[in-house]
């Protein structure tokens, strides 16, 4: 194979029961890395691409990218729990989903004493290393204005009005009630009892 001028792509999409979620957020996300990053304007039909999996369940539909379609997965999903968010600082770069997570990866390694960890950079909460996230307070969901990544799912939320984006730094937790994650694979997920330490603190 020869070897890629840039750094491969993914799209993540959730099939359940033979149905495929959100997919024109994925085509249309998957237009704009492939024009930016390549300077491409052919456009890959993602629907022809997917073959939905015979077996009744839910599947992570992991699509690799560049140019062309690299290599297409169908992973039987079963979610992350998580109990615990730290938060941690970082200058790590996002913009695109990159298949290579290393640096979001290396973030975990370094806190194994969590299951997640919140990103600040710039002195405001950005996102996890697996989703985009939101802080609920006075009948609304706020979601980071700058998050690493502009996920599918937040998209689609922020559109439909039920996310807000606002900046929101850590000192400004005491003052929602709730979070949640967000991304294709878990949808909107409130998660309740949970505790989130903040870097540097007991």
């Amino acid at each position: 194979m020869m070897p890629h001028s840039s750094p491969l792509l993914l799209e993540t999409i959730r099939i359940e029961q033979g149905v495929i979620y959100n997919l024109p957020y994925h085509q249309a996300r998957m237009n704009r890395s492939r024009d930016h990053l390549f300077h491409t304007f052919s456009v890959i039909d993602l629907a022809s691409h997917i073959n939905i999996p015979s077996e009744e369940g839910i599947y992570r539909c992991r699509i690799l990218y560049g140019q062309e379609i690299e290599n297409i997965e169908y992973i039987p999903y079963t979610p992350k729990q998580i109990r615990s968010l730290k938060i941690v600082s970082s200058d790590i770069e996002y913009r695109y989903k990159y298949a290579n997570r290393e640096k979001l990866d290396m973030l975990l390694r370094e806190n194994p004493e969590v299951d997640e960890v919140i990103i600040e950079k710039d002195g405001l909460l950005t996102d996890t290393t697996i989703s985009n996230i939101a802080f609920y307070r006075d009948g609304k969901w706020y979601t980071p204005k700058k998050p690493l990544l502009e996920g599918t799912m937040r998209e689609k939320f922020v559109k439909n009005g039920i996310l807000h984006p606002k900046d929101i730094s850590k000192d400004d937790l005491d003052n929602y009630t709730h979070v949640a994650l967000i991304n294709a694979m878990l949808g909107f997920k409130i998660l309740n009892h949970i505790t989130i330490e903040k870097e540097g603190r007991p």
